[in-house]
């Protein structure tokens, strides 16, 4: 899952991200109103965690102008503007949960996978085809009712594909959903990971459409 945090509180921006990344998410963080929009411009992301006192532009604002372009992603805020005019605003302004601080991570977690779900069109925390199932927010594969052992950014890459089943994703589509800016991708980095998903649940669950990408078909 990719995820944006606009934070300016440095200490509270870096726990999140810590946090976030050891749940398995992926997490482009920004600390102001204007790289914010840069960032929404340039990149899909699922799920927005967004400070409204942000500086360069406030966070309402930007959930104003992301609304307005006709950005779908969900919006998670958090803030410590904890008044109920403060929370309606939000929610008014096209916010999709409100959370005040200070928060617990467990519960952040626990919206972020919701507003996900809900952005997917799934109520269910569970995705199946065919035989394979997956519950992401356990970040957990079953094949045939039996669990398997994925590194993480298998995990991600397969909920991916699972999510758009029989639609082609490019190379760079799955790289933008499994690395943030700062990660270090080498050039085959995808391929690795669909070699390894083939060997773990086997060669005809992952189809290669040469020169465009990969799709997730069912296996019976």
């Amino acid at each position: 899952m990719k995820i944006l945090l606009a934070e300016d509180d440095a200490m509270l921006g870096r726990g999140l991200v810590r946090g976030l990344r050891m749940a398995g998410l992926s997490v482009d963080w920004v600390s102001d109103g204007l790289k914010a929009q840069e960032a929404l411009s340039a990149t899909d992301y699922e799920v927005l965690l967004l400070d409204i006192g942000l500086p360069g532009q406030d966070g309402l604002q930007l959930l104003q102008w992301m609304r307005a372009k006709g950005d779908a992603a969900a919006v998670l805020v958090l803030s410590a503007r904890d008044t109920v005019p403060d929370r309606v605003a939000g929610l008014n302004m096209g916010a999709d949960d409100y959370l005040t601080k200070p928060f617990d991570l467990d519960e952040v977690l626990a919206r972020v996978h919701a507003l996900a779900r809900r952005r997917g069109g799934r109520a269910e925390p569970e995705l199946q085809l065919g035989r394979l199932v997956l519950r992401p927010q356990r970040r957990e594969a079953l094949l045939d009712h039996q669990q398997v052992a994925l590194a993480a950014r298998e995990y991600d890459l397969l909920l991916a594909l699972m999510e758009r089943p029989g639609t082609v994703l490019s190379r760079e589509q799955l790289e933008n959903r499994l690395y943030g800016w700062h990660d270090e991708v080498s050039s085959n980095a995808v391929e690795v990971h669909v070699h390894h998903l083939r060997r773990k649940l086997g060669p005809a669950w992952i189809k290669n459409v040469r020169g465009v990408g990969y799709k997730l078909v069912a296996v019976e």
